[in-house]
């Protein structure tokens, strides 16, 4: 039979379906449920900037198909998350914040009682944002990507029959903030900026009967146009690029339904949206911005759980690491270690070179600041900066350039590959250990490790510190030429990697045919490639035990006869975004692990550099084995993937097991 595999798309959708019902969640504190329906608007943002363009291309070129196509399918799936995303809001958050003493304004008039305070506000921070624009003479005005507006129609007082007049006024989110938090006979009342506007709307159009107002919102393309072949430098190229950006083709119109539907239409023809996906939405639109909610009280969030201060060292770090491989688990522990690895390269007089990757830059990067001070104190440094991490691109070539103007050698990847590995090495005049290293699940940015879920190897393991720098020898190269070299320790895409990982599935596959146990353990964020998984359902009829534990995108069906009846597969979703890579194989009974940047993506395996390294520290692999136990056995977070792609509750008579609370307190004691 030919094999099955679920859409990339629906499967993303269906996993944030799961973030918002995390906002649905009763056992979730107030302010962290507000959160998640943040998380989901902002996903579903990004999947119309990224995703929605190819399935609208896909729509069109599958005209006659007789198969729904996926775009279709994405609309209908998105149109039921979104009515769960409002009864949500007003059927139980509305309500408990009122609760709770805050009385949000949303879809409600402003009281009389504030239009004092709310005028002087309008007048002393909001007035001088706003740009009221004609609409039958907007020229070339352009709404800006995923920018809140208001279409206002006014006519004049003094004309029986004057014409009605649009104007597209800009909502100013990026210069003020959304909510205003006002308090009055002890109710704190959370106002929204467009309904502060409109309730001053006729001093921004005075001499004019104003006979409504409509809140739009424009998505656009965020697809960057990079040729193959360019003179000029790829920042510079980038840059150009950015600034059209969000001016890229229109994705998602959304509208609010009150507005008539010539007036629609006239907004629809004036800024040419007819290719867009027009979408009827509610009166407000950007709830992303729920983050923000001007809301506190310790009852409200996630009980505290403070990192895990590291161990008080007698020695250096570097010395420490020589001595035995330590592992940090963000956001658990503490990421001190990591900071302090890079900050020791910076003043350790044996230092000679010092290489990273940088994927994703912090907006004040301590690691940045620690490679600038090792060029000025002559060591030389050479660091491989992705542009092209999608919607960093801009922060990443302003450290670029700032580290190149103080002596550090910035290497770029060229346009068709993108360097996704997190890795460090630092060179040493040092008789028995001139290398030290740091391998990373994540990005090397001291922002997201406070809420992501990642692995850091800090080693002075030879052999595989000797493939990094083969691998940094060959990143350096101007022309790179990606040729035979061999990596026996650590399985490098554009290499070794997929052929590496299929080998691995083959040999349990090959133990269970020779009647010995074998199984698999995977933990990654999204699983697409097609080989790949078809070598998983090769091993599930050999009789392999897979269980896989997959938070985003997933194609493998689970549970189907003949296919992937011994494969299960976990999502968990927590207060901390689960981004580790862990891939554990059996082995009859001497099991290998392995870690590393690599989800078994097409863009991962075919257009990057990742790299995954083995775990052979007895004590750092055991307890990488019981934090991947504890995951499996989550019965509070975890839902179960079904073949129907639905997010099943894993039903359990025994004790609740929550993961992450599980894990910080296991690393508590261990």
């Amino acid at each position: 039979m030919n094999s099955i595999f679920f859409n990339r798309d629906i499967s993303w959708l269906a996993f944030n379906e799961r973030v918002l019902r995390e906002a649905t969640n009763p056992a979730v504190p107030l302010l962290e449920r507000i959160r998640f329906l943040a998380i989901y608007s902002s996903n579903l943002d990004e999947f119309y900037r990224v995703r929605m363009p190819a399935l609208l291309a896909l729509q069109k070129i599958e005209k006659g198909d007789e198969s729904e196509p996926v775009y279709k399918q994405a609309v209908a799936v998105i149109g039921k998350q979104l009515q769960l995303f409002g009864q949500e809001l007003f059927s139980r958050i509305l309500p408990d914040l009122k609760n709770r003493g805050y009385y949000f304004l949303y879809n409600e008039p402003i009281p009389a009682r504030l239009a004092a305070q709310v005028n002087r506000y309008f007048f002393t921070q909001v007035a001088g944002m706003l740009q009221p624009v004609q609409l039958d003479e907007a020229g070339g005005f352009f709404p800006e990507n995923n920018q809140l507006y208001t279409v206002v129609v006014l006519k004049e007082k003094k004309e029986k029959n004057a014409k009605e007049k649009l104007y597209l006024l800009n909502i100013p989110c990026r210069e003020v903030p959304r909510f205003l938090l006002i308090e009055e006979d002890g109710i704190k009342y959370i106002l929204l900026l467009e309904d502060i506007i409109r309730d001053n709307l006729q001093h921004i159009f005075p001499a004019t009967a104003i006979s409504g107002s409509y809140n739009i919102k424009i998505t656009r393309d965020a697809e960057l146009n990079l040729a193959d072949e360019y003179d000029e430098e790829l920042a510079d190229k980038i840059e150009k690029q950015l600034a059209k950006r969000d001016q890229g083709f229109a994705t998602r119109f959304l509208y609010d339904p009150a507005i008539p539907l010539r007036h629609l239409e006239f907004v629809i023809e004036t800024f040419g949206l007819h290719k867009a996906s027009v979408v009827e939405g509610g009166k407000y639109h950007n709830l992303k911005d729920l983050s923000a909610i001007p809301v506190s009280g310790k009852d409200l969030v996630y009980p505290s759980m403070p990192a895990l201060q590291p161990e008080l060292l007698q020695s250096t770090l570097f010395e420490h690491i020589i001595q035995k491989d330590m592992m940090v688990h963000v956001p658990y522990q503490s990421y001190d270690n990591i900071l302090r690895f890079f900050n020791e390269a910076a003043i350790d007089p044996a230092v000679q070179e010092v290489y990273t990757t940088l994927y994703r830059v912090a907006s004040d990067s301590k690691i940045v600041h620690a490679l600038i001070s090792a060029a000025r104190n002559g060591k030389k440094v050479t660091v491989l900066v992705e542009l092209k991490a999608r919607f960093d691109e801009a922060n990443n070539i302003h450290w670029a350039k700032k580290m190149k103007d103080n002596g550090v050698k910035i290497m770029y990847s060229n346009n068709a590959l993108k360097v996704h590995a997190k890795v460090a090495l630092v060179k040493r005049q040092h008789a028995t250990h001139p290398y030290l290293g740091l391998l990373a699940t994540g990005n090397l940015n001291e922002s997201t490790a406070r809420f992501y879920t990642d692995h850091i190897l800090l080693t002075a393991d030879a052999a595989l510190l000797a493939e990094l720098q083969v691998l940094f020898d060959i990143l350096s190269r101007k022309n790179r030429v990606f040729g035979d070299h061999e990596f026996d320790h650590l399985l490098v895409a554009q290499f070794n990697l997929q052929q590496k990982f299929m080998w691995l599935i083959d040999r349990e596959t090959e133990h269970a045919k020779q009647g010995l146990p074998a199984s698999i353990i995977i933990k990654m964020n999204n699983l697409e490639e097609a080989l790949l998984i078809q070598k998983l359902y090769d091993a599930s009829n050999a009789g392999v035990k897979i269980q896989l534990l997959i938070r985003g995108i997933c194609r493998l069906v689970p549970g189907i006869a003949g296919q992937s009846e011994n494969i299960s597969i976990k999502r968990i979703v927590d207060r901390y975004l689960e981004h580790g890579r862990v891939f554990v194989f059996f082995n009859n009974h001497q099991e290998e692990l392995y870690m590393g940047s690599a989800d078994w993506m097409n863009r991962n395996i075919y257009r990057r550099i990742e790299v995954c390294f083995p775990v052979y520290d007895a004590a750092l692999k055991k307890q990488v084995r019981d934090i991947i136990q504890l995951q499996l056995d989550d019965n509070t977070q975890a839902v179960w993937i079904d073949a129907a792609l639905n997010n099943t509750k894993v039903e359990s008579d025994g004790a609740a097991i929550r993961s992450q609370q599980a894990i910080y307190q296991y690393l508590q004691t261990n």
